[in-house]
C-alpha cells in the first residue's frame, strides 16, 4: 500500500463488499496506525541517541585536540632541550662527567632496590600485566607515524644508554619496545612521551640520558638500530618491556636482556 500508494482508509471502506470486509479493513489501518506509531517513536529516540552521541563525541574531539596540543607543546620543549645542550657541550663538559658519575649511582641505587624480592615481583608482575594488556589491545600501524626532527638522535642514545654494550639485536630490540610503546593504545603515542614517562626507563629519569645526549655518545650501530625500529623493525614482537634475567621470568632472551 505505501509504495503503490494505491489504497487509503476511506477507499477501502466504500470499496467493501460486506460488514465483515469493512471490519476487516478497520482492523487491518488501525494495526498500521499502531506500526506507524511505534516506528515514530524509535524514530525520536533513534535521533535523541544520535544526538547525545554527537555531543559527546564533539567534546571528545576538543579533549584529543587539547591533548595533542599538549603533547606537541612537551615533545618541542625537548627537542629545544636537546638543541640547546648540544650548543654548550664544551662549556659545560667537567660537569657532564661528574653528573654522569652522579647518574650511575643514582641508577646503582634503584638496581639496589630491586634486589629486594618482594618490591621485584610485585614491579615484575604490573609490568606483565601491562604487557598482555597491550598485545590484547588496540595498535596503531608504523604507516601512521609521523616522527619528530629530534627522535632518531633521542631514541639512538637510549639505546646506548640501555643496550650500548649489547650486540646489534639486542640494540634492535630496545628500539622496538620503545617502538611498540609509541604504538600501542596504552602508551604515550610519541617517542618522547615513551622515553619519558615516568618510572619506565631508568637513564631518563637518572639523567643519564640527558648526558649522554649533551655529547651524542650514540654509536653508529645504535643509530643503525634506531632506524630500523622507526621503520617498524621489531625482533621482539610486541614486547613492551625487557631487564637483565631474574628467576621466574620468560621471554625473549638477547644478549644480556629478557624482552617481555
Amino acid at each position: 500500500m505505501y509504495e503503490r500508494g494505491d489504497q487509503d482508509f476511506f477507499s477501502a471502506i466504500l470499496s467493501a463488499k460486506s460488514l465483515s470486509e469493512i471490519l476487516t479493513a478497520a482492523d487491518f489501518f488501525e494495526k498500521i496506525e499502531s506500526y506507524d506509531q511505534r516506528k515514530l517513536q524509535e524514530f525520536k529516540e533513534n535521533r535523541a541517541y544520535i544526538e547525545e552521541v554527537k555531543a559527546r563525541l564533539e567534546v571528545e574531539e576538543v579533549e584529543l585536540e587539547n591533548l595533542k596540543v599538549e603533547t606537541q607543546a612537551e615533545a618541542d620543549k625537548v627537542n629545544g632541550v636537546i638543541s640547546e645542550t648540544r650548543d654548550t657541550i664544551n662549556v659545560y663538559s667537567s660537569q657532564i662527567s661528574d653528573a654522569e658519575a652522579a647518574a650511575e649511582a643514582y641508577e646503582a641505587a634503584i638496581k639496589q632496590k630491586e634486589q629486594d624480592l618482594a618490591y621485584l615481583r610485585k614491579k615484575l608482575a604490573e609490568e606483565q600485566a601491562m604487557s598482555r594488556e597491550a598485545a590484547n589491545g588496540v595498535w596503531r600501524d608504523i604507516s601512521e607515524v609521523t616522527f619528530e626532527e629530534n627522535d632518531r638522535y633521542l631514541l639512538a642514545n637510549l639505546i646506548y644508554c640501555e643496550a650500548g654494550g649489547e650486540p646489534y639485536d639486542g640494540q634492535v630490540a630496545v628500539g622496538a619496545v620503545v617502538i611498540n610503546r609509541m604504538l600501542s593504545a596504552k602508551y604515550p603515542d610519541t617517542i618522547t612521551g615513551v622515553i619519558y614517562q615516568r618510572g619506565q626507563f631508568s637513564p631518563a629519569g637518572s639523567g643519564r640520558l640527558a648526558i649522554a645526549l649533551a655529547q651524542n655518545k650514540a654509536t653508529s650501530s645504535c643509530y643503525r638500530a634506531a632506524d630500523e625500529a622507526m621503520s617498524g623493525v621489531t625482533n621482539v614482537g610486541t614486547c613492551v618491556y625487557f631487564r637483565t634475567p631474574i628467576e621466574g621470568l620468560v621471554g625473549i632472551q638477547i644478549g644480556h636482556h629478557i624482552f617481555y
